[in-house]
């Protein structure tokens, strides 16, 4: 169960206006609370109704949504920097967040202003985590039509089955794109996931990011309203609106997070657990050498050792200039809402696709490598969950298609696809 904290504030104080000392606080008590049963949890893997109670206790769901002229929500820059803190305590709930709050952006991405806005102040005050998609036209798998929406009385009947990574069964409100059967256009819509006809199987037995609350949505005669369309998605890309193309940019590079999150948490730890070396690990009680046999010729001053961390830190400040720089580009493209062009739209492409190749392989490399670094006290430790949760994340953007996109930018000058999915 979630800690309790009598002088924690509720979600109301946290989106009006909260200090920054008060929101670092708030947020290093709830990735230490994850840290505390990451490990159980995530060998339990269960469905994450209790870190989603957690999150909403702390306010989390309405703190990470866009700013607003009243105080509430989070800039792009702050929000991305939770993501990663709690991501690198539980990197299944920090991919939980950080689609939250990717998605929490599409009413400003497809729909009018003032619907936008309508939108968001109640998704704030009812605390909303968001799940679903923002694939465009033309994204992979998603360029299959899974989801149909049928004209019928005044609105739609919504039909098919999407696969989602996360939040089946605890999102309170999904975002999702599907054909128009009488238009062909592409609907982007906003569905409460309680509604009749909509039926949730979580996936079991996953390789890594067990607590995110993936699995399978169908769709069976919905209704939806003509007020839960955000808008309509042109299917010729190059007809999208640049500031509706960001859209999927945003998930990818809060994945990023995620998996940067990830990598510098096993580092983290597993340097606790070295500094512990060679007597005892972190928690154990002085007299019990059950894991000192596999520290006993290691010490702190060993330079193969310091070599392999100097290594690693390295890998991790490198991929996080890398990012920063996509989060800087991209939170730029959001502040000037439809006031780029497409050119600008391919440099922030480019800088997120360049972020996804380089942390891809520097959480990788990290993941592995601190296994071998901890030799046997990496099971006991449960070190292996972080190579697991990086391989889920990574394997999801393959390094080689990111980088030929951006070389034949640079190369070229071409524009990188807009449908890559997250």
């Amino acid at each position: 169960m979630p800690k309790k904290s009598a002088a924690r504030p509720g979600p109301a104080q946290l989106s009006q206006g909260a200090g920054e000392a008060l929101r670092a606080r708030l947020i290093r008590e709830v990735a230490d609370d994850l840290a505390v049963d990451a490990l159980p949890r995530d060998r339990a893997g269960k469905p994450p109704f209790d870190e989603a109670a957690r999150l909403r206790e702390a306010g989390l769901p309405a703190l990470l949504t866009p700013p607003g002229p009243d105080g509430r929500g989070t800039d792009w820059r702050t929000a991305c920097a939770v993501v990663r803190e709690i991501a690198a305590a539980d990197g299944s709930i920090g991919e939980l967040l950080g689609r939250h709050y990717a998605l929490s952006w599409s009413a400003r991405f497809f729909a009018a202003p003032e619907r936008a806005d309508r939108l968001e102040r109640r998704a704030v005050a009812e605390q909303w985590l968001w799940g679903g998609s923002t694939d465009l036209p033309g994204a992979g798998p998603a360029a299959e039509p899974g989801l149909a929406l049928t004209p019928a009385g005044g609105g739609y009947l919504l039909d098919g089955r999407a696969a989602l990574a996360a939040g089946v069964q605890v999102s309170d409100r999904l975002v999702l794109g599907g054909v128009d059967t009488a238009t062909g256009d592409w609907l982007m819509v906003c569905l409460d996931p309680e509604r009749p006809g909509v039926t949730a199987d979580a996936a079991h037995d996953r390789l890594g990011q067990r607590l995110t609350g993936a699995g399978t949505l169908t769709f069976d005669g919905v209704p939806v309203l003509v007020d839960e369309v955000l808008g309509t998605v042109p299917r010729d890309e190059h007809s999208v609106p640049p500031y509706a193309t960001l859209a999927p940019l945003a998930l990818r590079l809060a994945l990023v997070h995620v998996a940067l999150g990830t990598a510098e948490g096993a580092l983290a730890e597993a340097r606790d657990a070295d500094r512990a070396a060679p007597g005892r690990l972190p928690g154990t009680p002085p007299d019990d050498d059950a894991y000192g046999d596999a520290y006993a010729d290691r010490t702190g001053g060993d330079p193969y050792l310091l070599l392999a961390y100097g290594e690693l830190v390295t890998a991790a400040h490198t991929a996080a200039v890398v990012v920063e720089s996509a989060t800087e580009a991209l939170a730029r493209g959001l502040a000037a809402g439809g006031g780029f062009g497409v050119d600008e739209r391919a440099e922030i492409a480019v800088r997120v696709a360049a972020a996804e190749a380089v942390t891809g392989r520097a959480s990788m490399r990290i993941t592995t490598r601190v296994l071998e670094l901890t030799g046997g006290a990496a099971d006991s430790l449960g070190l292996d969950r972080f190579w697991r949760n990086a391989r889920v994340l990574t394997a999801r953007a393959a390094p080689a298609h990111r980088l030929r996109d951006i070389g034949d930018h640079y190369l070229n000058g071409t524009h990188p696809p807009l449908t890559l999915r997250a």
